[in-house]
């Protein structure tokens, strides 16, 4: 499984955003592999939508992939406070680093901040 962060979700729903193409060619790569996100990361995505009134579209474009919704075990708000302290990332980040570990899967992101946390986390990170 892979989870994918907004930025990679973002870019794929703009073809205007600079890193479209690397998000075409990531998602592509996944093939059968499944694709998740947790629903902050889904909120975050569909913001640019819903104030553009294409709210509609983008929820269609993400079900087009197969995004799942991955949600966070009961034990989440001790394991994301800690995630927050051990990487001093934001809260979003740190969601989608304990997503990621949750399904034991791999991360999809264009955040370099992210994919170093997650990469010393033992977590794998698709590249595209």
């Amino acid at each position: 499984m892979i989870v994918v962060d907004a930025s990679v979700l973002i870019a794929h729903l703009d073809a205007d955003d600079a890193h479209h193409a690397r998000a075409e060619v990531l998602l592509e790569a996944a093939g059968a592999t499944p694709l998740s996100a947790c629903p902050l990361t889904l909120a975050e995505v569909l913001i640019g939508p819903a104030r553009a009134g294409k709210l509609e579209l983008a929820m269609a474009a993400l079900a087009q992939l197969g995004i799942d919704g991955v949600g966070l075990d009961a034990d989440a708000p001790v394991r994301l406070a800690g995630l927050r302290t051990s990487t001093r990332l934001k809260m979003p980040d740190c969601c989608v680093l304990l997503a990621a570990e949750q399904v034991g899967g791999q991360l999809a992101t264009f955040d370099a901040s992210l994919a170093t946390a997650a990469r010393a986390l033992g977590i794998g990170v698709a590249e595209g």
